[in-house]
């Protein structure tokens, strides 16, 4: 395959940015350290400064604040280089379009729609009444169940299972292992046993979301488990029936979200995060990992952190100084006390 180059120039042409230094071609995008006369590199944090001039890179994007002090470098200067690298990165690794072809391994129920334009792989399985989008990727050992709707151009990765009747937006992604739709834990004690709830409800996913490998979206018990367009759900994830998750928010692996939660738009959830069930959680909050949330939290904006008690962040900041001293702590205090008892007995 041809090695794919792009002229510092094509590429601020395709994303913004100013263009300072010798207008060289590039074929990758590789960290500072590793980065050699072909490649692309970024400085997104100022303290790293040192590196850019160590580097071998070809070129570096880099903030118009750090631009002049790589005089003589081929620069590309963006607002956020972070955020560029990442569209640069993307130019190099384009999302792959499906082929518009069907396995012959793969089943298909003869009431499912299917477009010609979508990319059906070995042993895929699509249900009755389901219905594909144009573009679609349902790659190898996949199943989606009976009276679903994916929408355009979402890609499910192989081993991926999506019960009955949930709704995927467009350009939606799964990876592998993830489940969408397996039954909500609803269940009421008989007297001498455990009665399962139905789950009549489903999973909708709102376009452009992205659900991390082997992570669980528990279909509603009456209404739907909804995820706003937008959010990133990492690996390894529990999200609990009817839970409500707004658009743009990501959660990191290793999170559990009880049932009946609501959670806002454009909130960050730290790896490890576990939550009590039906609370709701504002918009733009921003929960450290290891977290227990164990009640609502209704401001917008908010940062907690802690394992337990759930506190505001610089509380629990504070406190976590005094954690670590906790045993020097209770020696000075026992120490106190003796002294104190000695004084009182007159000695």
């Amino acid at each position: 395959m041809t090695e794919k180059t792009y002229t510092l120039s094509q590429i601020a042409a395709e994303l913004g940015g100013e263009v300072r230094g010798s207008d060289i071609a590039v074929s990758a995008v590789r960290p500072l350290a590793e980065a050699g006369a072909a490649h692309i590199s970024f400085l997104a944090n100022p303290k790293y400064k040192a590196d850019v001039h160590a580097s071998g890179a070809g070129a570096v994007i880099v903030s118009a604040k750090a631009a002049d002090e790589f005089a003589g470098r081929s620069l590309i200067v963006a607002a956020d280089p972070y955020l560029y690298f990442a569209k640069v990165a993307r130019l190099f690794s384009p999302i792959v379009k499906a082929q518009g072809s069907v396995h012959p391994t793969a089943v298909i129920e003869p009431t499912a729609t299917v477009p010609a334009s979508c990319e059906i792989g070995a042993h895929a399985y699509i249900g009755a009444n389901t219905v594909l989008g144009e573009g679609c990727r349902i790659l190898a050992g996949t199943v989606v169940e009976h009276d679903c709707t994916l929408g355009d151009e979402t890609v499910i990765h192989p081993n991926a299972v999506v019960y009955h009747g949930c709704t995927l937006g467009k350009r939606v992604e799964i990876h592998s292992g993830a489940v969408i739709g397996a039954d909500g834990f609803g269940l009421a004690f008989a007297g001498d046993s455990w009665f399962k709830i139905p789950q009549t409800g489903a999973v909708t996913l709102g376009d452009d979301v992205e659900i991390g490998s082997n992570t669980n979206i528990d279909r509603g018990a009456m209404s739907d488990t909804t995820v706003g367009r937008g959010s990133k759900i990492d690996n390894q994830v529990q999200i609990g029936h009817n839970c409500r998750i707004g658009s743009h928010t990501v959660i990191a692996a290793k999170t559990g979200i009880s049932g009946s939660v609501t959670i806002g738009d454009f909130c960050i959830i730290g790896g490890g995060v576990g939550t009590v069930g039906h609370i709701e959680i504002a918009d733009k909050t921003t929960i450290g990992g290891g977290t227990s949330v164990t009640h609502s939290i209704s401001e917008s904006g908010t940062h907690v952190a802690g394992i337990f008690p759930m506190s505001s962040y610089k509380e629990w900041a504070r406190n976590a100084v005094h954690v670590r001293r906790l045993s020097e702590t209770d020696k000075r205090i026992r120490q106190l006390e003796k002294e104190l008892a000695e004084l009182k007995n007159g000695r």
